[in-house]
């Protein structure tokens, strides 16, 4: 299979799916997992996932493919294991609320982000307050790992949750990985956190007859040799960038 019909389930915008779009997508430019104009991308700031499956599913569009109960399966899951694991962990969730308050609150947060429309009242601000007042014993490096451990393994536990889209767990992986960076950053921790393959870098199709001479002239020279040789194009004949752009400029 080389196409799903998607949306299968309707998407919005929630409380914090917006914003988290937009400084994912900045921080992947930066990283160059993503091209420069990325933000005005159809395919990528979608709240729908491609339905051609060499196309990557951006995290704001899980909810497209997955909808509600499987992203609440997979939380509860975790949180199955997080309450049967030791003490030193166990008891700062413990202290905020049981496991229904647990699996309910990140339940929504997910399907927030995600794109299944305004559920985690709050955003940002609420999880900030939550990390800092509830669960600052935990946001270290011990803690990180122990979590990350417990949804690794969750996640392994719970293909049947995630359809038959495999791009659905690389996309889950990279809204993790997303977020514990994040952590890291903020709480001053190394991130050592692994949840699996995450979406691969993401190439800007380049068609040299839609664009002008000055736009041609301002690719990079490693873009245009890219460009070129995937139109079959023997590069090493073009030695520096004015060579590459003449080539270009004649395709």
């Amino acid at each position: 299979m080389t196409k799903f019909d998607l949306p299968k389930y309707p998407t919005r915008h929630g409380y914090m799916s917006e914003k988290i779009q937009l400084d994912y997508i900045a921080a992947a430019i930066e990283k160059k997992f993503l091209p420069v104009d990325a933000h005005h991308m159809p395919e990528i700031v979608s709240l729908t996932a491609p339905s051609d499956i060499s196309k990557p599913i951006q995290f704001w569009q899980l909810y497209s493919v997955l909808g509600q109960d499987p992203i609440v399966g997979i939380v509860q899951r975790f949180y199955e294991r997080v309450f049967t694991d030791e003490e030193w962990f166990t008891s700062v969730f413990a202290r905020v609320g049981g496991i229904g308050h647990h699996i309910n609150t990140q339940a929504s947060m997910w399907i927030d982000v995600m794109g299944g429309g305004p559920y985690y009242h709050g955003a940002e601000f609420r999880l900030n307050f939550h990390h800092t007042h509830n669960a600052m014993q935990l946001m270290n490096e011990k803690g990180a790992e122990r979590w990350s451990q417990l949804m690794l393994d969750t996640l392994d536990a719970s293909q049947d949750l995630m359809t038959h889209d495999p791009r659905v767990r690389r996309s889950i992986n990279t809204f993790l990985s997303h977020f514990m960076t994040k952590y890291a950053d903020e709480f001053a921790f190394e991130n050592r956190s692994f949840f699996g393959e995450t979406n691969p870098a993401l190439k800007r199709k380049i068609n040299f007859m839609r664009m002008t001479e000055q736009a041609i002239e301002a690719l990079s020279e490693a873009e245009l040799k890219e460009s070129l040789a995937d139109r079959g194009i023997d590069i090493s004949k073009y030695q520096g960038k004015e060579a590459l752009v003449r080539k270009a400029l004649m395709m």
